[in-house]
């Protein structure tokens, strides 16, 4: 199993569920010219990460890796405890990271997708921490008394810790959530965590 992924995207997620089952896999950390080259896009044609490749199967976008990585490795528990409401608590959390908390960046990180006008970057910029934000704060909600978004660690819980970090770059304040806060720092003890870190060029 080879994983190929960005340093701070979303597939550091990824990386971090596959260091979490304690199994062996590979890794190619990418950079936005590598992942032009023909032999990357024969792999994934949209030229993004992560991409995800077990033997003569690809597979691409997060959400459907990390329920793979679960059920490929049930020990690890990424996805529960094999029963379907853990299986569904998990999945909800990872969709509210994935659809609703992930995408509400995509102002941030680049405005001109969303308005023509420069002089209204701001203004687009600024209503886009403000939708943040109040994920953020209903994270924070779910957090408390938990320290997993699901109750349990699952495949959710590294893809909120690094939309987390993301916030810490666009200027976005979280400091009074303390569960977040309590969370992010529990991540960021995580032997796992750490290694995909440095391995990444994060650490």
């Amino acid at each position: 199993m080879k994983l190929y992924t960005k340093p701070g995207a979303c597939s550091t997620a990824v990386h971090i569920d596959l260091a979490w089952t304690g199994q062996p896999f590979e890794v190619e950390v990418m950079d936005a010219e590598s992942m032009k080259a023909p032999a990357f896009r024969a792999l994934n044609p949209a030229g993004s990460v992560p991409v995800l490749v077990d033997g003569d199967f690809v597979l691409t976008q997060n959400a459907a890796i990390v329920g793979y990585i679960a059920d490929t490795f049930p020990q690890a528990g990424l996805g529960g405890d094999g029963s379907a409401r853990q299986r569904a608590e998990a999945t909800r959390w990872l969709a509210f990271v994935n659809s609703d908390l992930h995408p509400a960046f995509k102002p941030l990180f680049g405005p001109a997708a969303f308005i023509e006008d420069p002089a209204q970057f701001d203004s687009v910029k600024a209503a886009a921490r403000r939708r943040v934000r109040g994920l953020f704060e209903s994270a924070d909600r779910q957090l408390t008394g938990r320290q997993w978004l699901a109750g349990f660690r699952s495949f959710a819980d590294p893809y909120l810790y690094v939309t987390l970090r993301w916030a810490g770059r666009c200027g976005i304040d979280l400091s009074d959530l303390q569960a977040l806060a309590a969370f992010q720092a529990r991540m960021e003890a995580d032997p796992g965590v750490r290694h995909v870190l440095k391995a990444e060029g994060l650490a």
